[in-house]
């Protein structure tokens, strides 16, 4: 049975991911050194070369696009944006740790959104129709191997909600310029909406330790943005 193989890969950070900042649609390049580590990590891993990339229509996703497939067949997808955090967009948890919308929002349920952002169920309807177009695509052009370039939270929401085995969001996050592999059948998508995680990608290195200095925070929207399912 042929096999769609799709890479996922999150962004490199920026500014505001150093600074710890909700920037779910907030358009922000990649910071100087977000730039650098996306190339060290092109090198040091040896990204494979993909048939075509769906990107998320933002700088920082387009930015390491061009990193990581400079030659590459690309296709910017609306849907693939970040999660839309409105009122509480460029402010960091402590600006806003005083604010009643800020605290019925971290409890908040599917249904429910910050002033003039989105909730979690709009942001899954938007990873279903992006998965929609993109597997759609590839089945259609023929396509074996391809990858998705987009954001952390689309990434978890993704991954928890249509990926197998089944996990928590949080269980999928993912550092800058890592992500998932998976493979999709036709008839496992079109039965169920669903396809198999095959791992981790770039696959770790065991035998070196972990650079934890060089890695920033985990930013707020890819905490908050992985709640969905």
């Amino acid at each position: 049975m042929k096999g769609y193989r799709l890479t996922f890969i999150r962004h490199g950070y920026t500014q505001g991911n150093l600074d710890g900042k909700y920037i779910g649609v907030t358009d922000l390049p990649l910071a100087a050194d977000g730039a650098d580590a996306i190339y060290s990590a092109a090198e040091r891993a040896g990204y494979p070369s993909y048939q075509k990339v769906y990107i998320s229509p933002t700088k920082r996703c387009l930015q390491t696009a061009y990193i990581l497939a400079p030659s590459c067949p690309m296709v910017e997808i609306a849907q693939l944006r970040e999660m839309d955090f409105g009122k509480f967009e460029g402010k960091r948890p402590e600006e806003l740790k005083d604010d009643p919308d800020y605290k019925k929002f971290l409890n908040a349920g599917p249904d429910d959104a910050p002033h003039g952002g989105e909730t979690s169920r709009q942001l899954l309807v938007r990873c279903y129709e992006a998965l929609t177009i993109m597997i759609g695509d590839m089945m259609e052009e023929g396509l074996t191997n391809c990858a998705c370039i987009t954001h952390g939270g689309i990434i978890m929401n993704m991954m928890s909600c249509f990926g197998l085995p089944k996990r928590n969001p949080i269980e999928y996050s993912c550092g800058f310029g890592e992500g998932f592999e998976t493979i999709i059948t036709a008839s496992l998508w079109q039965r169920s909406g669903v396809f198999e995680i095959l791992g981790r990608f770039p696959q770790p290195d065991e035998s070196q330790e972990p650079d934890e200095s060089q890695e920033p925070d985990e930013s707020q929207a890819d905490k908050h943005g992985g709640r969905g399912c």
